[in-house]
């Protein structure tokens, strides 16, 4: 009789593991879309994770005044860090996400075997050198710390900033992933590594600091006026875009999306609204 008890058991239990399977493998799933071959339902909401600002804005003002013309609904997901918005579209709990640059998604794949793509440039955000004790750049002495956002792509593209303006040295043919220890010359600066949210509560603490755009603005920073420095638009790879798992780039709700996101609309918005802190970076698809 134990038995047979046992044997229910094992087998009711074998069963709700398969229910289980069956669905998280269901073709609701957008994640499970590529490999059933099943196509997305176009009556879902498309739910896109995004930083606040500018990345949330831009969906915001698309999803409340041109969304509804493409039979597009469209849900907004915030995320305050540049982790959860890839893991949450690599494993399906989002549709996509908007908030990162090609560099930074390359080293992101790498490092975490996720399988994001890029499908169309929207914007770019000058990375700026700022501070609340320093006035001009030339006013930066040794002895002075200068804070900068710890993860590998945003770090490279600080230090290679700061060196375009001659207050540190870096080893010949380091690109965007240049780390502290590719100074050759600090120029008697100090530097304290933060993660990339954090940089701007920092700026009481530290002489300078190297905040990336859609942190400054939330910060009540205006990069075009308050950054000491900052980065020049023309031919920099930095756009962020709107990304989604491979294999789901021709999701129909994705495609209006992309196609409202380049539109003169958001471009007439991003100009306005942001005066030349935050610049439309519309043209070809964003590369792979």
């Amino acid at each position: 009789m134990r038995k047979n008890v046992k044997l229910t058991a094992l087998a009711a239990t074998a069963t709700a593991l398969a229910l289980g399977l069956t669905a998280c493998g269901s073709s609701s799933d957008p994640s499970s879309a590529k490999a059933d071959g099943g196509k997305a339902d176009e009556s879902k909401p498309l739910v896109i994770a995004a930083s606040p600002s500018p990345h949330a804005d831009v969906l915001n003002f698309v999803k409340d005044k041109l969304a509804a013309k493409e039979g597009l609904k469209l849900e907004v997901k915030e995320f305050t860090d540049y982790v959860l918005p890839n893991t949450a579209t690599e494993q399906g709990q989002v549709d996509g996400n908007y908030f990162q640059h090609k560099p930074y998604l390359d080293d992101f794949n790498k490092k975490n075997s996720t399988h994001v793509v890029p499908v169309v440039n929207v914007h770019l955000e000058p990375l700026g050198l700022y501070s609340k004790k320093i006035k001009a750049i030339g006013d930066i002495k040794a002895g002075q710390t200068i804070a900068v956002p710890n993860d590998t792509t945003n770090e490279g593209r600080a230090l290679q900033l700061l060196a375009a303006n001659n207050l540190i040295t870096l080893k010949q043919g380091v690109g965007t992933t240049a780390k502290l220890s590719d100074i050759t010359d600090k120029k008697g600066l100090e530097f304290k590594e933060l993660e990339a949210a954090t940089v701007p509560r920092a700026l009481n603490d530290v002489d300078a600091a190297i905040i990336n755009g859609n942190y400054a603005l939330e910060a009540k920073l205006s990069p075009a006026k308050d950054a000491l420095i900052l980065e020049k638009a023309e031919g920099n790879p930095y756009a962020n875009f709107l990304a989604v798992k491979d294999g789901n780039q021709n999701d129909p709700r994705i495609q209006k999306l992309a196609k409202l996101l380049n539109s003169d609309d958001v471009k007439k918005f991003i100009e306005e609204k942001y005066q030349g802190s935050v610049i439309p970076a519309f043209g070809a698809p964003a590369a792979s």
